[in-house]
């Protein structure tokens, strides 16, 4: 006689215990771990400028438009850093704050601003502005690039927009000056003192960031990314934005070096794409390159072809067909 089977246990399964959260860099996830990660991300941007403005042996270059550092804001506590005008709008202020008082008045400076930007950049009739690392030296390959890229774009009539700072920025401020291009500065008060680098012609300081970006979307025809950190990927993933959703075309956004920039441009293929997060024709918004003839020749057709558009468009609204 065949021995019963033993039946199989109908208990459920006992439960993973789920994982704590971590930071990307594994530590344990709690307020003060992310407090101090955010006091140590802003030392660590103070550092990389100042090495930027070591190594260009320029800095610092203080304009009257430069905004000072903004005045320390007790009501912070502990935080050692002054208190920025994007600061104080952003700031979570507490239950019992009331933004009647403040906020409102805040409208006035942020359109006074917008006013400002419109009113000095307005004559730019074509524009790149060029983003990339502050740390980048002067005999690094990128900083010569850079140099090389916006002093090809200022021959072909361009003006050349970047940050105003050292590193990248000063390569491409550099590089319209050696070609006698326009040379644009679109300065953001931090919570640390700065200053311009020598080759910006033109001076606009912002203290909204908001405000800032706006200005290197309407007054450009094209980005050009060099190789940076999180403020470089916000300008870049800014503007794949808005051409994702159509609040601008025929806008090309060139990533110049293409080892730097193959991994991530491979996580999106093989995770963003493959998930269906992004379409197919999402990948071919974004040029790579790193011959900086190449990448002046992207601008310039893009320049053309938006050009061509914008004259069709005013002939159909004047009824010409």
């Amino acid at each position: 006689m065949a021995a019963k089977k033993t039946p199989k246990s109908t208990s459920p399964a006992k439960a993973t215990k789920p994982k704590p959260a971590r930071t990307a860099s594994g530590k344990k996830a709690d307020p003060a771990r992310l407090d101090a990660a955010a006091r140590e991300s802003l030392q660590g941007l103070k550092d990389r400028m100042d090495e930027g403005m070591r190594a260009s042996g320029q800095f610092p270059v203080m304009k009257d438009e430069v905004l000072p550092r903004a005045a320390t804001d007790d009501s912070i506590g502990d935080f050692s850093w002054a208190l920025t005008e994007d600061a104080k709008l952003l700031q979570y202020g507490g239950p019992k704050s009331d933004f009647r008082t403040t906020d409102p008045w805040r409208v006035m400076r942020i359109q006074a601003e917008f006013v400002e930007g419109f009113d000095k950049l307005a004559g730019i009739e074509k524009g790149v502005s060029i983003f990339g690392s502050a740390r980048t030296h002067p005999d690094d390959p990128q900083y010569l690039a850079a140099v090389e890229v916006a002093r090809i774009l200022g021959t072909q009539g361009f003006s050349i927009l970047t940050g105003a700072g050292p590193g990248i920025m000063e390569a491409a401020n550099k590089g319209a000056k050696l070609a006698g291009a326009p040379s644009f500065g679109c300065n953001i008060e931090l919570p640390f003192e700065q200053g311009a680098n020598p080759y910006v012609d033109t001076l606009v300081s912002f203290r909204y960031f908001a405000v800032r970006k706006t200005m290197f979307i309407k007054y450009s025809s094209a980005f050009i990314i060099f190789p940076g950190g999180f403020g470089t990927f916000d300008e870049m993933f800014e503007a794949l934005t808005l051409i994702q959703t159509g609040k601008i075309s025929q806008f090309p956004v060139v990533l110049f070096g293409t080892h730097y920039w193959a991994g991530l441009v491979r996580w999106i293929r093989s995770r963003v794409l493959a998930e269906r997060k992004i379409s197919p024709g999402d990948m071919d918004l974004m040029v790579v390159t790193d011959d900086p003839a190449e990448a002046a020749r992207v601008v310039e057709e893009a320049y053309q072809l938006q050009l061509k558009t914008a004259r069709k468009r005013a002939r159909e609204a004047n009824g010409e067909g």
